[in-house]
């Protein structure tokens, strides 16, 4: 059972399976919204996805019409984004995971707007776009 948090610690979660996979998503939107050079995410189920404690304090911001950013309103912590779409899956921000984990698959995505005052030094994989 993995754990996280907001910064606050007001709300709490709860993931019930593995983290293989994480994304460094280099896209703009991900950009403003970490207030960083990229946004470091995992796809989870939403099915294996609990809140635990402070539900109340989740908020939710549209970019796009079919894609919600929900984070903690009280400290402004991102946790996790879904799409209308595909309701079955979330993106998990991993800075909020309070568990360590040790993914096989990482890779950068969206580089081709990553920015220009970052570097990409490491050996994982790198996609112009996304991965999929």
């Amino acid at each position: 059972m993995l754990k996280g948090s907001c910064l606050c610690g007001k709300v709490r979660y709860e993931v019930s399976g593995e983290i293989d996979e994480v994304s460094m998503c280099h896209c703009k939107q991900c950009q403003k919204a970490q207030g960083s050079a990229f946004a470091a995410v995992a796809p989870i189920r939403s099915a294996d996805f609990r809140i635990t404690q402070g539900a109340e304090y989740l908020k939710q911001y549209r970019a796009t019409s079919n894609k919600a950013r929900v984070f903690c309103a009280e400290c402004g912590s991102p946790l996790y984004s879904a799409r209308d779409d595909r309701p079955e899956a979330k993106r998990l921000r991993l800075g909020t995971l309070d568990t360590p984990i040790s993914p096989s698959k990482r890779y950068h995505a969206w580089v081709s707007s990553k920015a220009e005052w970052f570097d990409l030094e490491d050996a994982l994989p790198k996609y112009p776009e996304s991965s999929r």
